[in-house]
């Protein structure tokens, strides 16, 4: 990143989904937009177009504004990691813009999906698959 861009003004959120973890940086900006994950555009980063556009999701609830998008994401998959970007994405729009809280809130953009994997117990297969029963 350049120095300039260091001086801006920028707003930040943290996402997380599974062991996926994301920190969006959003900066207004004059001239074009621009949304990078990782040092490449995000129409790059993803492979396929429903990541692509679950990540950049709430951004069509400011279409007006013209904005300079860069994310670090780290762990799990391509699926959480979209996930994990749009969550991150929307608590920096919140703090761009306090007043689309609620569209965010009800298109469900704010909500922490909590769901992890449950860990394997000793004497099982998995989780909860036991080994098969055997009568001899």
């Amino acid at each position: 990143m350049t120095d300039a861009k260091n001086q801006e003004k920028y707003f930040e959120g943290l996402g997380r989904r599974k062991t996926a973890r994301a920190r969006v940086r959003f900066y207004p900006a004059a001239a074009k937009s621009q949304f990078t994950v990782n040092e490449k555009p995000h129409n790059q980063y993803f492979p396929l177009k429903r990541l692509e556009n679950r990540a950049s999701a709430p951004l069509k609830l400011v279409s007006d504004a013209k904005f300079v998008i860069t994310v670090r994401v780290q762990g799990g998959g391509p699926t959480a990691q979209a996930e994990a970007i749009t969550l991150g994405l929307s608590r920096a729009l919140v703090k761009f813009r306090p007043e689309i809280k609620a569209e965010l809130r009800a298109f469900g953009f704010l909500t922490r999906d909590s769901r992890m994997v449950e860990r394997k117990k000793y004497g099982l297969k998995k989780a909860r698959r036991a080994p098969q029963w055997r009568k001899r």
